[in-house]
């Protein structure tokens, strides 16, 4: 490694070192990860065109790909370069979440930045950063000052990623508008993200070509996996991935605007997103991987102990199956005040922290289906029959914290007014989380909700509502990138195809396969709000022609398997009655001391273990796809001075997501790190087992 020519070293506490060196310009240049696993080889062409290649243990995984920029008002900057300078360094350290699906991270990486400029006038500068990281590699372009130029209007990112085969891959569309179609499996020259135009299950949608968006997964045929997204994504356009079959690659292709023709305006000096390939030699390393977390900045927010992570139930799914309504006319309005007690009562009975109320503010009869839905919602005024005030002190009173809803129907510029109004009057109430919504094209038109314009929409939200201490959990949102890092109050978010498609798109919901394939594409971006545990999985007598396609269990599994630090209880609170595998959400944990992926294949199925933080508690989730699936458990990630009472939930013999879905089996056993069982989850099933430490 070319760090080794010069040597400082600097100790800046037990856990962070850091070493780090300049060398005179060549025409390449490389490193490795810590491990030496991973290999970065950086290089110009005779042209000057600037590439990298990536290897993990010799084995080529990115071929030479070319990187460089097209502007407006300017040459493309492609091509006439020399390196005048390269800086190595190494950087380990531990780090702690507030919140998370541990407690302690490891950040170690081997990073190089290569200072360019162009040969000729007007002799540019451009520097690209590499990091690699045992478990895959980042890089980013930093645009320095440059004489006579205080801004560039950039009209396309040239990153490309040359793949080594034609790999399986599970992508969707590279959609402007929204991340919630299902996942496809296919090779990479299969893909065809046009024929995803005009799903009528999607209230906005925008596909211009053959593209997806990111995480995309794919596994080559020696098995190694790799994921392709992006990290710490500020003020700049979402990224998606121009697929060339005939190549065999992708290129970096930015959201636009119908408002302007370029995709990012920025004044110098900045920096772009990471562009991250997360590669692992399996499936679980993937899901275990903190590269997206680690290229984000540290907490700048400090304590936020005002969020609490938790369960929350809520007036939200009655309100996707018909039962009731958002809005207040018809006479058949959801969100009373006598309606929001009863699922308080429900929250504080049973271990379940807060309770979301959809519908309480004025605007829900002109949320959708109108062109013109600004200045609609009032974000501050409840309607008549429900009583915001005495509400919340009912909650506070049992102990349970109320979510905030704001759905902004895709009007971002009547949320903006109402902003700190809205935040003071949660923060006035003790409300700390709020759910936010932008469904529908966005206003004004020529947006998306990817773009760079929404990109700096939705951090101003999440910035206003760090000053009045409340956290955001978004839906229709921009991609998780990791800043949840940065600022913690980023809680959660949808970014897929969520559990009320169950309960009413036209092609009858998500697919068994649907979960295991998103444990490995979209959660490696960040925590996902998906609204689990529905037992009435018919929807009886609410829906005739859906249902979700899961066993019992495997609703139960997915506490642990699907992550986020706020969990939902979502079906109705009657559905719950009776129900002997309700015991296993009252109990479940939301936030962890550790995390263990301890099998899986990508869309097939998967196992995680974790730990709760301060209990000792430990939960395990496994869920498969349309298969019968035989998963034998090692149970040696346990403490090892320890047995556990564990209570298992697994398929009952006949159990089957359509045939049987709500058949299940529930043991108690003893178990300890030396115990091994087989279990065999049903077609759509899963496998869900709390363990609690024996104290004698």
């Amino acid at each position: 490694m070319k760090s080794s020519l010069c040597y400082s070293l600097i100790v800046l506490s037990a856990w962070i070192l850091v070493f780090g060196c300049s060398i005179p310009p060549a025409a390449n240049t490389s490193i490795e990860s810590p491990s030496k696993t991973i290999q970065i080889d950086f290089g110009l062409t005779d042209s000057g065109a600037p590439f990298y290649l990536v290897t993990h243990k010799g084995k080529i995984v990115i071929d030479s790909s070319s990187m460089g920029f097209s502007f407006k008002h300017q040459p493309d900057l492609l091509t006439g370069f020399q390196i005048t300078e390269a800086h190595f360094s190494s950087f380990k350290e531990t780090w702690e979440k507030p919140w998370g699906e541990q407690r302690k991270v490891i950040n170690h990486y081997n990073e190089m930045i290569v200072e360019l400029q162009e040969k000729e006038s007007p002799n540019r500068k451009l520097t690209i950063h590499f990091k690699a990281f045992d478990d895959g590699v980042g890089f980013r372009y930093q645009f320095p000052d440059q004489e006579g130029v205080d801004s560039l209007r950039i009209t396309d990112e040239h990153s490309i990623f040359n793949l080594t085969g034609d790999h399986t891959t599970w992508w969707q569309p590279g959609d402007w508008d929204i991340y919630e179609h299902l996942y496809s499996e296919t090779k990479f020259t299969e893909i065809n993200a046009l024929a995803k135009r005009n799903d009528p299950n999607l209230a906005q949608t925008y596909i211009p070509e053959n593209a997806v968006n990111t995480p995309v997964t794919m596994r080559d045929k020696d098995g190694l996996h790799l994921s392709f997204h992006e990290a710490n994504l500020t003020d700049y356009a979402g990224m998606t991935l121009k697929i060339d079959p005939d190549n065999l690659s992708m290129s970096s292709e930015l959201v636009g605007s119908g408002r302007t023709d370029y995709k990012v305006k920025r004044a110098l000096p900045f920096y772009t997103p990471w562009r991250t390939i997360q590669i692992t030699e399996d499936a679980a390393g993937l899901i275990e991987s903190n590269l997206i977390v680690n290229l984000n900045e540290p907490n700048r927010l400090g304590n936020i102990s005002w969020f609490k992570p938790m369960k929350y139930a809520g007036i939200w799914w009655e309100l996707h199956l018909g039962k009731t309504s958002w809005g207040y006319a018809g006479g058949n309005h959801g969100a009373t005040t006598e309606n929001a007690k009863r699922y308080i009562d429900f929250a504080a009975a049973n271990n379940i922290g807060g309770v979301l109320i959809e519908g309480w503010n004025t605007g829900w009869e002109r949320w959708i289906g109108f062109e013109d839905r600004e200045g609609v919602f009032d974000f501050v005024t409840p309607y008549p029959d429900y009583d915001l005030n005495e509400v919340v002190r009912y909650a506070t009173e049992k102990g349970v914290e109320i979510i905030m809803h704001h759905e902004t129907s895709a009007a971002p510029r009547t949320y903006e007014q109402q902003l700190d109004t809205a935040y003071a009057l949660m923060n006035r109430l003790g409300i700390h989380t709020v759910k936010t919504g932008y469904v529908g094209k966005i206003i004004p038109q020529g947006e998306y909700h990817h773009g760079q314009w929404m990109v700096n929409h939705y951090r101003k939200v999440l910035e206003t509502a760090a000053d009045y201490e409340v956290a955001i959990n978004a839906h229709e949102p921009i991609k998780a990138t990791g800043i949840r890092r940065t600022l913690p109050n980023a809680i959660s978010r949808e970014g897929l195809r969520g559990q009320e498609f169950n309960a009413w798109a036209s092609d009858g919901g998500n697919p068994p396969e649907h979960l295991p394939t998103v444990a490995y594409t979209r959660m490696l971006a960040g925590p996902i709000d998906y609204t689990p545990g529905i037992f009435n999985i018919k929807l009886s007598p609410y829906k005739d022609n859906n249902q979700v396609h899961t066993t019992l269990a495997q609703q139960l599994a997915l506490y642990v398997v699907i992550y986020s630090p706020i969990q939902m209880v979502a079906d109705l609170p009657e559905s719950y009655q009776g129900q002997p595998g309700f015991q296993f959400i009252r109990d479940v944990g939301v936030d962890w001391e550790q995390s263990k992926v301890l099998s899986g294949e990508v869309g097939d199925y998967v196992t995680i273990a974790r730990e709760e933080k301060e209990t000792g508690n430990w939960f395990l989730g496994s869920i498969t796809d349309e298969n019968e699936r035989l998963v034998a458990i090692d149970f040696s990630f346990l403490d090892s001075s320890t047995e556990y009472e564990a209570t298992i939930y697994t398929d009952g013999e006949d159990a089957h997501w359509d045939e049987n879905p709500t058949s299940i089996n529930i043991d108690t056993t003893t178990i300890d790190k030396d115990t091994k069982r087989e279990f065999i989850l049903a077609p759509g099933g899963g496998l869900a087992i709390s363990l609690k430490p024996i104290v004698n």
